[in-house]
């Protein structure tokens, strides 16, 4: 890839590379700071269970994932993405964002979101939860201490 690759053009690529279809080999290691924080916040959710994915680290409530954090090794170097789940406006408000957010190419309702230098953990931490909100039982969704919108 030449030096003038959009911003577009890397979340279309990081898009693709969201999907099953990469071989193993396109993957390296969640950095151990990373996967720490995400871990903190999805264990710290009622019944949530982590699970080791074909790439990365996935966490589920019941059988249904709302969180997945993976490296995807290109060319140029690693990008840490995280994918969760959105519903309703802030969904489609999320999508449309640009950079750190982008469009898997697979989920009706799934978000992507770079995790780089940059990253606002407290906002992580905010988007996995209501992931996990959009996912969970009512009754569990009721011992989440959630600020009123």
């Amino acid at each position: 890839m030449d030096g003038h690759q959009t911003e577009g053009d890397r979340l279309r690529r990081l898009a693709r590379a969201s999907t099953l279809a990469l071989a193993a080999t396109e993957y390296a290691d969640v950095p151990a700071d990373v996967l720490a924080e995400v871990r903190a916040v999805c264990l710290g959710l009622p019944e949530v269970a982590e699970n080791q994915a074909w790439a990365g680290t996935q966490w589920r409530i019941r059988k249904r994932t709302f969180a997945h954090v993976l490296t995807i090794d290109f060319a140029e170097g690693p990008v840490t993405v995280l994918t969760f789940r959105a519903s309703g406006p802030e969904l489609d408000a999320l999508r449309g964002a640009g950079h750190p957010f982008f469009r898997p190419a697979w989920g009706a309702d799934v978000v992507g979101m770079v995790l780089d230098a940059g990253v606002d953990w407290g906002e992580v931490a905010e988007l996995l939860t209501d992931s996990y909100c959009v996912l969970a039982p009512k009754r569990l969704v009721e011992l989440i201490d959630r600020p009123a919108d």
